[in-house]
């Protein structure tokens, strides 16, 4: 036993409370530096601290699409009508069996703003979304473009000029949120929390000037900037990567802005069932590995201290004395509610849902999710195989 002030500790209560108390500063940190960029962001601009690009330069829309005939007809109008004065809408067929080509057909005749495209039967890139992309971006006529998928619709008729407003001359990527629409259900909850989660991640480095990744559901970059990367040509060999591969690679401290006004959001139909959600969450992790090795080590440390804070909570609260399980009760309250105020009210901000009871057990669930993914999933996935769909 070891006295500190009058009162008797275990070693084994100490190291506990040691790891918690680190976890815990880290966590904080964490917390207030990146997730809540958002929320700073937005402060800012309401005190009129960001100024943004007032011309509204031309713009290309691409999208590329493989058998989303029914997504094309009910999202791809609300692309087309946006209240932008000059853009065009790129739709690269990917190979579609389904009625894509007729559908585009007929819209290109009462939309004189939609161009189309496709990749050539036969092509045997792994990743042929991307080699579409890249078709895509050759074909467009402009300097600026914004992409999204076929199963994505714009918040608003002001999404490309929220996004495009960021456009400042030495801007060349603009990292936008990609929501999945609420429905009812414990999967539903997990999806968008998790998708929530990794936008306030991804957008809150960025906003500390620490980019590593956007969504393809909503992301604009210069063409430009494109090709002085060469494009997609290191990662053709893999599935997905269109999106966070290219951030990562190319964005950096001076060249990422990121457009967080609540109409300048896109929303996709989430996945229905456990397995589809964690299938596709397997081929989003797979590319990972390939990311900025300060990226990777920036991503690893904070569900390691996550994980270490639970472990040593738990373990302060089985082992320790009152005073330990008080002090342990204190950070881990403290922490709860720095998450329910972070969380929700960037959630509401988006027009996301509230969590509370719920989010303790995503807060534990995802890390070891990933973690599974990571390990025991390097070994029987099909994610890294699997074409786009």
């Amino acid at each position: 036993m070891i006295d500190i002030y009058g009162f008797s500790f275990s070693l084994i209560e100490l190291i506990a409370c040691g790891i918690l108390l680190a976890a815990f500063i880290y966590q904080l940190y964490f917390y207030l530096r990146y997730l809540n960029g958002v929320l700073r962001l937005r402060s800012n601009i309401n005190k009129n601290k960001i100024s943004f690009f007032i011309e509204q330069p031309p713009v290309s829309v691409i999208i590329c699409a493989k058998d989303e005939a029914d997504n094309l007809r009910q999202f791809l109008p609300f692309v087309l009508r946006q209240d932008y004065p000059d853009f065009e809408v790129i739709v690269i067929n990917d190979g579609s069996t389904d009625e894509t080509e007729t559908l585009l057909n007929n819209l290109s005749v009462e939309y004189q703003n939609l161009r189309t495209t496709f990749v050539p039967v036969g092509a045997r890139n792994l990743s042929t979304k991307k080699l579409g992309l890249t078709l895509g971006i050759k074909a467009a006529k402009n300097e600026l473009l914004l992409f999204t998928d076929a199963d994505c619709m714009p918040e608003d008729t002001l999404w490309i000029a929220r996004m495009a407003r960021n456009f400042t001359p030495e801007t060349d990527f603009i990292l936008g949120y990609g929501a999945y629409l609420n429905k009812k259900g414990f999967v539903n909850r997990l999806i968008t929390y998790d998708t929530l989660f990794i936008a306030l991640q991804y957008m809150g480095m960025a906003i500390a000037r620490k980019p590593y990744m956007g969504v393809g559901r909503n992301l604009a970059y210069r063409k430009e900037a494109f090709f002085a990367h060469n494009g997609f040509s290191s990662t053709l060999n893999l599935v997905s990567g269109d999106d966070d591969l290219l951030v990562n690679k190319a964005s950096n401290s001076r060249n990422t802005k990121v457009e967080i006004a609540p109409d300048s959001i896109t929303w996709s139909e989430p996945n229905k069932t456990f397995s589809d959600w964690f299938f596709q969450k397997e081929r989003h992790l797979s590319v990972s590995s390939y990311y900025k090795t300060t990226s990777k080590l920036r991503l690893l440390i904070e569900p390691i201290s996550r994980g270490l804070f639970y472990a040593a909570l738990i373990l302060s609260v089985v082992v320790g004395h009152l005073i330990v399980l008080i002090a342990s009760v204190a950070l881990f309250l403290t922490r709860f509610i720095i998450q329910l105020i972070i969380v929700n009210k960037s959630s509401k901000h988006f027009g996301g849902r509230v969590y509370i009871l719920l989010l303790p057990v995503f807060d534990i669930f995802l890390p070891l999710v990933n973690l599974y993914i990571f390990t025991v999933g390097r070994i029987t996935s099909k994610g890294k195989t699997v074409r786009w769909k």
